[in-house]
């Protein structure tokens, strides 16, 4: 049985953008919207570009329809939400398709791609897609189930594409969670492989359940630094949101990877570098004790600005550094 873990707090090198108030939530939303969360973030053409989750449509409490919404920004932390929705299931007229959610934003050798997640009537697929427009999207590649959470390094390494992502393998891990992060490799974007563990569950302090990527990595001149999810489940937690019993804390950890061989993790924080703490984060919303991260994006004065979703509810940001990132890293 999981077993309780003691209360522990965000890293100091972390500022929240004011005071964890969130940026995105459904009332800057033109469309149906209820859960506004879990957004991909990136600078693409001179302006910032957020595509986020929309999940919509409640029923006794829970959404059953979701959207993929598209914002832009000038400075990173006041956005304008377009008219309406980027994209959606219904937009790829199969009945095969049911969901398409979760999306991560990376600039690759001058285009955008997105990885997301995608429910299928026959599992969860992780999806990588390539737009100019934001418009016109489409779609490389899909796993076979089961696979999500896929995020693109930013560039070729050793001439080959590379991307993590968090495999669901609950048969082979003895029917429970216990998902790990993993690193595959591309000739070309369609077809993946040579998958290695890059880091797994035990190995942080914090996690008992799953961890996987979060944010893209960004290159630093010390290596590879990406945000990663870490979870922790506690069968004694009781009602935490909508739901009867939410049992899982999600935390937000950054790893370091070796810029040739991004398979060598170099070093991760063992601590986590954002925990919720606010009302946003641990107190108010559909899955409250999450905080989940999408985009992490470093700007030219050394600093860098981190989205990430708070309750599966409303998106927010934080501020930190590459030096300080770095830190926690090299231990």
């Amino acid at each position: 049985m999981p077993k309780m873990m003691p209360e522990i707090f965000s890293s100091p090198v972390i500022t929240r953008y004011q005071e964890g108030r969130p940026i995105l939530t459904k009332e800057n939303v033109p469309y149906p919207a209820e859960l506004i969360f879990n957004a991909g973030v990136t600078k693409y053409q001179g302006k910032y570009v957020m595509v986020f989750r929309d999940d919509y449509d409640c029923h006794n409490g829970f959404p059953e329809k979701t959207h993929l919404g598209l914002a832009f920004s000038t400075d990173g932390l006041h956005w304008e939400v377009q008219a309406h929705p980027m994209w959606n299931a219904e937009m790829l007229r199969t009945p095969e398709i049911q969901r398409i959610y979760d999306p991560r934003l990376t600039v690759l050798e001058g285009r955008c791609y997105l990885c997301f997640a995608m429910d299928t009537a026959h599992g969860l697929r992780g999806g990588i897609a390539v737009t100019e427009d934001f418009e016109k999207i489409d779609i490389l590649s899909l796993s076979v189930p089961d696979n999500r959470n896929m995020v693109l390094f930013p560039e070729r390494i050793n001439g080959r594409y590379l991307r993590l992502e968090r495999p669901f393998p609950v048969y082979s891990r003895n029917g429970v969670d216990r998902f790990d992060m993993w690193i595959s490799r591309s000739p070309d974007l369609r077809y993946w492989g040579d998958s290695q563990l890059l880091l797994a569950v035990e190995q942080v302090p914090y996690a008992n359940d799953k961890v996987g990527p979060g944010a893209p990595p960004i290159r630093t001149s010390k290596g590879w630094l990406t945000l990663f999810h870490a979870v922790h489940r506690d069968s004694s937690r009781g009602k935490n949101g909508w739901g009867e019993c939410w049992q899982k804390c999600y935390f937000i950890g950054v790893a370091l990877l070796d810029l040739e061989d991004p398979a060598r993790v170099i070093g991760w924080s063992k601590q986590p570098l954002l925990a919720p703490e606010t009302i946003w984060e641990a107190d108010q919303g559909y899955r409250t004790n999450v905080v989940f991260p999408g985009g992490l994006i470093a700007e030219p004065d050394g600093s860098v600005k981190i989205y990430y979703g708070a309750s599966d509810t409303v998106e927010c940001l934080a501020f930190s550094s590459v030096d300080e990132l770095l830190q926690l890293c090299l231990f």
